[in-house]
């Protein structure tokens, strides 16, 4: 082993400087050293060294020459003198004196942070004052300063405040170096030290990621440089020599040549780079220059140039204090340390989130492998888009593979769990009947429009309008698309429960809420039915009376509460013996099937239990005269030993006594709430009454809590820890809603939160339909549950439903508040998901239904074409959504010149005639669209055959001309850089254009000095110089003829 060391260390030995000899040939000697004592050193040098995991933090010695010095010198490694530990780009500390760091693991001691150093944060662990690396120190820590001129920094303003910092602390200050950033100070002990909020503050400084401040002077690539192991190529399983070697061949450029500032001298073969002194491992390490990760765009600078940051290299790791590394060797082989026994630098594991607590998301988009120097440039963090898409740099939770840490995750929370079938795939079919076949019932309804007076917003609000008579036709119309969704193949059993339970709901909405017309006084016959409830049947349609109207509903609600828990009743009953019979009845009776009760008792020969039984919850009376058999019994001190244990509890529950018949027994909340309703309080107790003992019960922890669906029945796979206080059961919720007298219903928003009817808290489809026609009754009215809009539009949207999104968003309340809350909204769905609604002609038809502003959808329509590039759309629609400035700009800076170059004419003339009915509101007119408009009209003017009565029209036309070519000129200067050069060539022939018809205008009663004027006008205008050229030999020429008539 130690031999392997010997080797690998001196065969890594490279040139270097006459400076670095005495030194290079200090360490031969320790290592010859080492060669000759290695057979006497059998002890393991392992277990003595400290431990240090993090890739950017560093130490002096390093661990190579704690190692050798350690088999040079046994114990060197209790008395290592002024040991330093440090952290790249932050700072070091220096443990004064000799310090013992045998067995340190020292990344749980020191701790580096920005601008802040943290040694032996668990205090518990800390050692005595003067032990461990709780000891006098000097620490050294790197200030990122604002970036501005250093020399408009205060450095006595600095100091002063950094000595202040550093007494408030007990430290003792040193120096401070504003050029480097680096301030000292002296500690006698540990804590943490450095700088506070408020007094960063104070200093200005730089927010951007800590990077090393070594300083590197570049040199051209050699194809054999080294080659930083966190580099993209490395992460893909690929030779980084060889894709250095591939790009410098393919990519060779002369940008390396090139001379920024200062003198320069070309380099050839391998030039060294030169790491600064106060760079950790600077006085061993030689880089090759111009890394993958760098990029061939850095050029080589004067000796004043900035100094280059180079980013933690955290993806892979490597040494920092590394002696040696030759041109031929890269930072990962360093960081392998082949054939050393000591410890080397491993990847330290990062916080990974268990599966059983996975995070809602699926539908994984794609991963995309980044560049690995913008990556690791500056930190990445979750980043939200639209439509829920979730962007990430982690592993997802679960994932076996940890993946390439310069791998971004595109993923889509999983909003749409209530439309996947067993194999977790998205039902079409699901899709129409969670959504869009209840929001068409929703629409079908009776609505009531009104229109806020919003200024220039001018939306239709509306709100369903449902009579409490009507309101069980509705609530059929909602179980009847439930009962289809029921019929979809592929189904699981969890899905299944959860459509029953909302049949259940829109049941018990009905029977709670729902009023039937009154009439005459109801017979003997009428009245027993109702009171009995023994159809089959949740709806009568029969006219009443009012005073029978709480019967009525009593007996209503009483057989939805037998048939929700008539399924947990036959399961019990079939898990129980047949010899078992008393406890059967005793099951049945706690779901109110009174009729098989009385037959199994009948048949087991107990006739008397069976007349018993057919009077349970009945009569008072009767339940009085069984409590005072039981007492009697008692105070006649009857042995119960001869009474089976479940007779007794039979008895007790006809006298009433529900808690001595089920003391011992589990039974759900539903049935419990029978008990109470059946058999303890007298038959003609009311609903409300009914409900506000239960909760009185439920208060006083005498009865079981109405736990939801999903944990009362179990559905769900995973064990869930429900806890008191947390959301109860929907159907309990609107009970109490039902006895509520006040007008103000407190539990509204727990009511209707995602977890009191599903396990998902993200779906909404169901909840948002019940509220809006418990509203529309009159059961409430509140205008607190935005949450839940806002959570519905959310789950639409992620489904491509925009349309349904908005209609649900015009059913939101009008808020005085937020009065444009609405308008907002419609506006951000319009422009977020163009893409979706402007491709499905029924979605924009239904849009266009609901009474959206044409405006906000050509607003959207022209940002959606703008964003991608479709320029000439983008304008009709600004022009369609008057917004007149910003359709000038893309005609002036991108539409016009393609226009007039493909000989467009006419359709320049449409869109500047449109846009000049409103020249008043764009700014520089004249300059931008009033050109094309005043160029077609000079033109023709240019053309037409002046035979008016004007005496000179070449004179005119030339006036018209000069101030046609002096706003090209103009317009030129005013848009500057944001005309492209297309634009500038349309100027050009249109000068051209006019300049020719200006030449062919007859000049014959022109004077010479109007002729001449029109040159001096063409050579002002914006044409090619090969044009100007032109005018100017035939001015000349003119002219030279003028002046040969005047001497002639």
């Amino acid at each position: 082993m130690l031999n392997n060391l010997h080797y690998t260390i001196c065969d890594s030995q490279v040139c270097k400087s006459q400076n670095e000899a005495i030194s290079g040939y200090c360490n031969s000697m320790i290592l010859a050293q080492c060669k000759r004592r290695r057979m006497s050193y059998s002890r393991d040098i392992d277990s003595l060294l400290p431990t240090l995991h993090s890739s950017d933090y560093y130490t002096k010695p390093s661990f190579d020459e704690l190692a050798a010095r350690e088999i040079v010198d046994a114990g060197y490694c209790s008395k290592v003198p002024d040991f330093t530990v440090g952290r790249v780009g932050y700072g070091n500390i220096k443990f004064l004196g000799n310090t013992d760091v045998r067995w340190l693991n020292l990344d749980e001691i020191v701790k580096f942070e920005k601008h802040s150093v943290v040694v032996y944060d668990n205090e518990a662990q800390k050692p005595p004052v003067g032990q461990g690396l709780n000891k006098t120190a000097e620490v050294t820590l790197i200030l990122q300063l604002g970036k501005l001129d250093l020399h408009s920094l205060d450095s006595a303003r600095c100091s002063g405040i950094l000595k202040k910092s550093a007494d408030r602390q007990g430290a003792q200050f040193i120096s401070f170096d504003l050029s480097s950033g680096k301030w000292i100070f002296l500690v006698h002990h540990f804590s943490r030290f450095g700088l506070e909020d408020e007094e960063e503050d104070d200093i200005i400084m730089d927010d951007a990621n800590m990077n090393s401040p070594a300083e590197v002077k570049e040199s051209p690539l050699h194809p054999v440089g080294s080659v930083l192991s966190h580099s993209l190529p490395a992460h893909l399983g690929l030779d980084p020599v060889r894709m250095q070697e591939m790009r410098a061949l393919m990519f060779h450029t002369e940008e390396e040549d090139e001379e920024l500032s200062g003198s320069f001298q070309k380099i050839s073969g391998y030039v060294k780079e030169q790491i600064k002194e106060d760079s950790p491992g600077s006085n061993t390490k030689i880089f090759g220059h111009k890394t993958l990760m760098q990029g061939s765009s850095r050029k080589e600078g004067s000796k004043n140039s900035p100094p280059i940051r180079r980013p933690p290299q955290a993806l892979l790791e490597y040494n920092v204090n590394k002696a040696e590394l030759s041109p031929s060797m890269d930072i990962l082989l360093t960081g392998q340390k082949k054939g050393l026994p000591f410890p080397r630098l491993t990847k330290v594991e990062g916080f990974k989130l268990e599966d059983k607590h996975a995070t809602p998301l699926s539908g994984g988009f794609s991963k995309n492998i980044v560049d690995a120097a913008l990556f690791m440039g500056r930190s990445f963090r979750v980043g939200w888009g639209p439509n829920d898409i979730l962007v990430h740099s982690g592993t997802p939770v679960g994932s076996s593979n940890s993946g390439l840490s310069s791998q971004i995750n595109i993923q889509k929370v999983a909003i749409d769990k209530a439309v996947r079938d067993e194999k977790d795939k998205i039902n079409e079919e699901l899709v129409d009947l969670c959504f869009s076949s209840p929001l068409n019932l929703h629409k079908l309804l009776e609505h009531e429009w009104y229109q806020p007076e919003l200024g220039s917003c001018e939306i239709k609000l509306s709100r369903v309008v449902c009579s409490r008579v009507t309101l069980p036709e509705v609530c059929r119309g909602y179980i009847h698309i439930i009962e289809k969704q029921l019929d979809v193949p592929g189904l699981c059993s969890s899905s299944r429960m959860f459509l029953m339970h909302q049949v259940m709901v829109w049941e018990l909405i009905k029977v709670l809420f729902s009023e039937r017309e009154t009439s005459g006084q109801l017979d003997d016959d009428g009245e027993e039915m109702m009171l009995d409830n023994k159809d089959n049947s949740l709806d009568i349609d029969i006219d009443i009376d009012i005073e029978a109207k709480p019967f009525a509903r009593r007996a209503d609600f009483s057989k939805w509460l037998q048939e929700s828990v008539c399924h947990r009743v036959q399961d019990e009953v079939s898990f129980l013996d047949d010899s078992s019979d008393l406890e059967q009845i005793l099951v049945l009776l706690s779901g109110r099937q009174l009729d098989e009760a009385v037959e199994l008792a009948a048949s087991r020969g107990d006739v008397r239990l069976s007349i018993l039984l057919s009077q349970a919850g009945g009569s008072m009376v009767n339940r009085s005269d069984m409590a005072q058999q039981l007492d009697l019994w008692r105070m006649n001190g009857m042995d119960f030993k001869f009474i089976e244990n479940d007779r007794l509890k039979l008895y007790e529950l006809l006298a009433g006594n529900i808690q001595g018949a089920f003391h011992a027994s589990s039974v759900d909340w539903k049935r419990y709430l029978g008990l109470v309703m059946w058999y303890q309080l007298p038959p003609d107790t009311s609903l409300p009454v009914i409900f506000q003992t239960y909760q009185q019960l439920l208060s006083e922890d005498r009865a079981p809590h109405p736990v939801p669906v999903y944990v009362d029945e179990g559905l769900l796979e995973e064990a869930l820890d429900w806890n008191v206080g947390d959301n109860y059961d929907l159907a309990y919720y609107l009970m109490l809603l039902h006895a509520n007298e006040e007008k103000n219903f407190t539990l509204l928003k727990t009511m209707f939160s995602a977890f009191s009817s599903t396990h998902d808290p993200l779906d909404y489809h169901m909840i948002w339909h019940q509220r809006a026609i418990l509203e529309a009754i009159g059961a409430f009215s509140s205008k607190d549950l935005n949450v839940l809009d806002m959570s519905f539009v959310n789950q639409l949207l992620c489904l491509g439903q925009c349309h349904w999104a908005i209609y649900v968003v015009l059913h939101m309340p009008y808020y005085d508040d937020a009065p444009y809350i609405q308008a907002k909204l419609i506006k951000e769905i319009l422009c977020q998901n163009c893409e979706t609604w402007s491709t499905q002609e029924s979605q924009y038809q239904f849009i266009e239904d609901l009474g959206i502003p044409s405006e906000w959808i050509h607003e959207a329509l022209a940002m959606y074409f703008e964003y991608h590039g479709g320029l000439p759309e983008a304008l009709e629609h600004f022009l369609k959504c008057s917004n007149w400035r910003k359709a000038h700009s893309i005609f002036m800076t991108s539409v016009a010149h393609c226009l007039f170059l493909s000989s467009q004419h006419e359709e320049i003339w449409r869109i500047t005639s449109f846009m000049e009915e409103h020249k008043s509101q764009i700014a520089d007119w004249d300059l931008g669209a009033g050109i094309y408009v005043d160029f077609y009209i000079l033109r023709s003017q240019l053309q037409e055959e002046d035979t008016m009565s004007e005496l000179n029209p070449l004179e005119r036309k030339n006036v018209d001309c000069r101030s046609f070519f002096d706003r090209l000129s103009e317009s030129l200067l005013v848009w500057g850089s944001r005309l492209p050069v297309d634009a500038r060539l349309t100027y050009s022939k249109m000068s051209e254009e006019l300049c020719d018809l200006l030449v062919s205008t007859p000049s014959m009663d022109s004077t010479w000095m109007v002729r001449m004027s029109c040159f001096d006008t063409m050579l002002s205008a914006p044409i090619p110089e090969d044009q100007r050229s032109s005018h100017l030999q035939n001015a000349l020429s003119v002219f030279t003829y003028l002046l040969s008539e005047a001497a002639t």
